[in-house]
């Protein structure tokens, strides 16, 4: 299968198989007016099997968000059909706003305003703390 190349807009590459519809729907890809292209299971010799996003258009991307959801994902811009910038992804140290502190007797149940803000504990597991309680974050990475 042939996808088309890309004149200006963004290929999120390397993403783990299986991983690229929970990607496109976190990131909000159907609202955008601009050719999305999703491509699963393809053939990867680094993966075995890989993911790939291609976007019409370049967006304003949060890589902390990406980083938390499958660090290893590989981010491509592209303008005029040339490459311009590639970003490895990983881990993130914090993360706010993305999930939310599961503790009832955490701050943030009673002060709504607060942002939900997690520092990775435990690199080698993928844990994240709450910085408020310690409560261990819900794992939606693997």
């Amino acid at each position: 299968m042939i996808i088309g190349q890309i004149k200006d807009g963004i290929v999120l590459d390397h993403i783990t198989a299986g991983r690229g519809m929970e990607i496109y729907r976190i990131l909000k890809l159907h609202e955008l007016d601009c050719t999305v292209a999703m491509i699963e299971n393809a053939e990867s010799v680094k993966l075995g099997r890989k993911d790939i996003i291609k976007v019409g258009k370049v967006i304003d991307l949060n890589f902390d968000i990406l980083g938390f959801i499958d660090p290893g994902i590989t981010v491509n811009i592209i303008n005029d059909g040339k490459l311009v910038k590639r970003a490895h992804l990983k881990l993130p140290e914090r993360i706010r706003d993305v999930i939310r502190c599961k503790n009832p007797r955490c701050i943030t149940s009673t002060e709504q305003e607060l942002t939900h803000e997690f520092r990775l504990t435990d690199p080698a597991r993928k844990v994240y703390r709450c910085i408020y309680c310690e409560n261990e974050a819900p794992q939606i990475i693997k």
